[in-house]
């Protein structure tokens, strides 16, 4: 008898519906590729902090059993144009799929709604990416996870000698280190945070969104902040999924290089994601060839090459949002001078075109 493939079809989620939104969340978290760009506490948080709608595709089979997810924020941008993003402000959250049937079943309706709504580019950021029509994005981007040590002193010393000395010397400068949620976390970080981004030249992101992030998210969420005489000079905002820790949102002040903030942050954040049930720390992704990159392997964490897809209408090119391009130089110079009451004012309407 010829084998027949099982009947699979995809339908559009456009509404939380508390029943779906449960078999979503159970679905990532049976996923070994899951992650938490996939899951709905994210998708809704960024459709709520920023304007953008949201969707999720999902593909079923002949009993009604999920066989793959495709969350989408519909980016809608006066400079930066519009898009389908799979997810939207994350570096992961692509395709999560049983099998390949469900993968390219996704990816044609991805597709397919882009062309109704006159989407022209999808972008995928992360999991796999079906051949057909769709550019696989690579070499420009690696993630960083490594286990975590049994303790505070083990992970001291797995850190590699140059860095560790850094964190040592932090150590020395009468830092003290907080993590909460609260109120006044949030206005820390979100202090941190901002002027951290606009001396690296780039809008800072609404507030509103790191409130979502963290409302959604409840205990799998939280802010560590480094304080000096009690000021924070520098602060991260991470997420915690399946054991791992991503330290997503961070940042510092000027002082904090001349502290060792930063040194302290990471490794403070280390030993309290290990306190948590933690057994490995997600450095998140960077661009290979910036001063990120280097600064974790300086870490002692070994890149991986991530892929990405991407699909656009024919003559057109795929938007670049990313501020480590040539076209955005004199932007970023600008960026840079503007006092910072500017920058936080005008940064977010910006940002949140960016997706």
């Amino acid at each position: 008898m010829a084998f027949k493939p099982k009947t699979m079809t995809v339908r559009v989620l456009e509404r939380p519906e508390a029943n779906e939104l449960a078999r979503i969340e159970a679905f990532v978290a049976a996923a070994s590729e899951g992650t938490a760009f996939h899951r709905p506490a994210w998708v809704l948080s960024v459709s709520r902090a920023c304007g953008h709608e949201w969707r999720y595709l999902l593909a079923e089979d002949g009993d009604g059993m999920l066989q793959g997810i495709l969350p989408l924020n519909l980016i809608h941008s006066a400079l930066f144009g519009r898009a389908l993003v799979s997810s939207g402000f994350a570096v992961g959250g692509g395709i999560l799929a049983n099998n390949d049937q469900a993968i390219q079943l996704l990816a044609d309706e991805a597709w397919h709604f882009a062309e109704r709504h006159c989407f022209p580019s999808v972008e995928l950021r992360g999991g796999p990416v079906p051949d057909r029509h769709w550019q696989h994005v690579d070499g420009v981007y690696a993630g960083f996870v490594k286990p975590l040590a049994e303790d505070d002193e083990s992970q001291l010393l797995d850190i590699p000698r140059k860095q560790r000395a850094e964190v040592r010397k932090g150590l020395k400068n009468e830092l003290t280190v907080h993590v909460g949620t609260q109120p006044e976390d949030r206005e820390d970080h979100y202090a941190v945070y901002a002027e951290s981004v606009r001396n690296l030249g780039t809008p800072v992101f609404p507030k509103a969104l790191f409130d979502e992030v963290l409302d959604g998210f409840g205990e799998h969420a939280d802010i560590l902040t480094v304080l000096h005489e009690g000021h924070p000079v520098a602060s991260v905002l991470s997420i915690y999924h399946q054991q791992a820790v991503m330290p997503y949102w961070g940042g510092g002040t000027w002082d904090a290089r001349r502290l060792r903030a930063n040194d302290i942050m990471y490794y403070a954040l280390m030993n309290h994601a290990r306190e948590r049930g933690c057994t490995s720390f997600d450095f998140g992704r960077s661009k290979i060839g910036t001063g990120a990159f280097s600064f974790k392997k300086n870490w002692g964490f070994e890149p991986q090459p991530l892929s990405y897809g991407t699909r656009t209408i024919a003559g057109e090119e795929a938007r670049d949002v990313n501020p480590m391009s040539p076209k955005y130089r004199a932007q970023v110079a600008l960026w840079q001078r503007l006092p910072l009451p500017v920058a936080n004012r005008l940064g977010p309407m910006i940002a949140k075109g960016l997706g």
